[in-house]
């Protein structure tokens, strides 16, 4: 049994709606600030805003790259890193080529994470996957490819694909393949404590979510080790995702 904890720590605090005002940004920060949360994403827009509401705080501002598609060439992908970092950022949201993942041009998603990593080793980078659109053996595989880029985690969703975003399924197997080696992040829908805790008990370490001031108050479980999970949840969530028998061996 985990010790019980303030879910803030983990919290990455969200705001990507394009209609965002420079308004909605400073409350962002300020709400970031005053539950000391883990970090607040934004668009590259906004990260020198941010980082000025922020000063004084030890919470960094993570940009978004390539979002929501991931579909931008590779040098465009790299720029925009460039100058979210030169701009203060000190966390990077990237999305992965979805089309490459589906396609399972594997050489493709390594070339263009490889772009943005040549230009991020000074900040952590978490790599988008968007999980809801893939197959159980295309999550497994771009995991691999995410852990041998030098990511620091995988992260299950823009929250903006038709497909939807986090599952608790999607999480316990993309931990499964990274270990403890990397994070996971889990984003896309997590509304409340209770779905918070899923993704925790499932093996999430970080959680993205737009409602961080209403969840970073929320205490459980937080992230555990991968040889901490329950094991027989994993293999119900993992049966739910490969469509295989959920038996113990």
């Amino acid at each position: 049994m985990c010790a019980v904890v303030r879910f803030a720590p983990f919290l990455d605090h969200t705001l990507l709606a394009p209609e965002a005002t420079a308004a909605d940004i400073d409350r962002l920060c300020d709400d970031a600030a005053h539950h000391a949360v883990a970090a607040v994403c934004v668009h590259p827009r906004w990260v020198r805003r941010c980082v000025e509401r922020l000063r004084g705080t030890a919470i960094p501002t993570a940009a978004v790259v390539g979002f929501p598609s991931g579909a931008h060439v590779s040098r465009v992908k790299a720029l925009e890193a460039a100058v979210a970092i030169e701009d203060g950022a000190r966390e990077l949201d990237v999305v992965a080529p979805l089309g490459a993942v589906c396609a399972g041009a594997w050489g493709e998603v390594e070339d263009d994470l490889a772009a943005v990593m040549q230009v991020s080793a000074t900040v952590l980078v978490k790599v988008i996957v968007e999980s809801a659109a893939l197959t159980p053996d295309q999550i497994v595989h771009v995991c691999r490819v995410v852990r041998a880029s030098g990511a620091g985690y995988v992260k299950t969703s823009t929250g903006f694909h038709p497909r939807g975003g986090a599952t608790a399924a999607a999480v316990r197997l993309m931990r499964e393949t990274v270990g403890d080696a990397l994070g996971v992040k889990a984003s896309g829908g997590i509304r409340d404590c209770a779905a918070a805790a899923a993704m925790f008990a499932a093996g999430a370490t970080r959680i993205g979510t737009s409602r961080g001031a209403e969840l970073a108050e929320c205490v459980g479980e937080g992230p555990r080790p991968l040889a901490h999970l329950d094991p027989a949840r994993d293999r119900v969530a993992t049966a739910a995702a490969t469509g295989t028998s959920a038996a113990a061996p």
